[in-house]
């Protein structure tokens, strides 16, 4: 099983439903009320935020692909020690 199925299977119907309009938004490139923001040293990999919810996409041309899915935790942005 692939990283995004196991993403998908951990989230409960409403983040499902969150997630789901998410995309479609994404899909019609209106990033109005989302977080988007180009990642570090990349041109076309963007990391959209919704609440707790971070998606990681790669932009080419006129289509989008959906590297990642994730929800936010305590250990997000905790360094390692």
């Amino acid at each position: 099983m692939d990283k995004i199925k196991k993403a998908l299977n951990r989230l409960g119907f409403k983040e499902k439903q969150k997630l789901k309009s998410i995309l479609l938004q994404i899909e019609r490139d209106d990033f109005r009320n989302l977080d988007l923001k180009r990642l570090k040293g990349r041109k076309d990999v963007f990391r959209v935020c919704k609440g707790d919810m971070r998606i990681i996409i790669y932009r080419i041309d006129d289509s989008i692909r959906i590297l990642s899915i994730e929800r936010r935790s305590s250990k997000t942005y905790r360094k390692n020690k």
